[in-house]
């Protein structure tokens, strides 16, 4: 009795697992550059002795989807879209440098140039961007950013690092939504890496395929109820023979 029950539980917590991944990805079709979170079940037998019959489910997160979003055209100048496999590094919350595919830039009262929620950009050198006072900022092809102050020529203030994952080193979606080498170490500046000026990329979450993969999983979740209901009229059935036998 005990398998259905175990097997049921662990089924019905992988399928409520999933359906936040669905609802997360589903809350995000509308963040720039946001990547998908892909999730898949899989059996883990149970370990110990007596046990070897019993198979536990498990969800687990096994990744984003590389597939770029589509091209949003804003034509405001400090708003970029990395093409390739690019991604724009700046520094999280915790010190560390992250990568984002998010290139809505904006300059702070202070003048550095950070993202739309205030994260610190990095140029190619690892250090932040200064703007200066009153000047007109602008995004080139290759990230370099051009100030422009009224009545003087403009000038090149600084690179936006471009940096380019590798497959011995691949990016990994933190808990504050950047990314991050396995590794732990920054990725070096990709002098080959471009831009588009005056785009954002948008989500590349599939909301049609998010609602159809939530649906499925509310009905497998409905299977495990049922199942636990199913060994629960059998445990009592079977407490009732045992009553009347005895």
């Amino acid at each position: 009795m005990d398998r259905i029950i175990y097997t049921s539980m662990t089924g019905a917590s992988a399928a409520a697992h999933r359906q936040a991944v669905l609802s997360n990805n589903l809350a995000n079709v509308s963040t720039n550059g946001f990547r998908a979170e892909m999730s898949n079940f899989r059996s883990v037998p149970l370990q110990g002795d007596g046990s070897s019959t019993r198979v536990f489910a498990l969800e687990a997160t096994s990744g984003h989807v590389d597939t770029p979003g589509p091209v949003q055209r804003t034509g405001r100048p400090l708003d970029g879209m990395a093409l390739g496999n690019a991604w724009f590094a700046v520094q999280g919350l915790d010190g560390t440098e992250a990568y984002t595919r998010n290139g809505a830039f904006t300059v702070t009262a202070e003048g550095q140039l950070v993202t739309h929620n205030g994260l610190t950009v990095l140029s190619d050198g690892g250090g932040p961007i200064e703007v200066p006072q009153g000047a007109e900022a602008m995004l080139g092809s290759d990230g370099t950013i051009t100030a422009r102050v009224p009545g003087q020529v403009p000038q090149a203030i600084g690179r936006i690092k471009l940096a380019t994952p590798t497959a011995e080193d691949p990016l990994q979606r933190g808990n504050d939504a950047l990314f991050r080498t396995a590794s732990g170490e920054p990725m070096p500046n990709d002098a080959n890496a471009r831009l588009a000026s005056g785009a954002l990329e948008g989500s590349n979450v599939n909301a049609v395929e998010c609602m159809v993969g939530m649906i499925a999983a509310a009905r497998q979740f409905e299977q495990q109820m049922r199942l636990l209901q199913t060994a629960e009229n059998d445990d009592k059935a079977a407490a009732r023979l045992l009553s009347t036998n005895g």
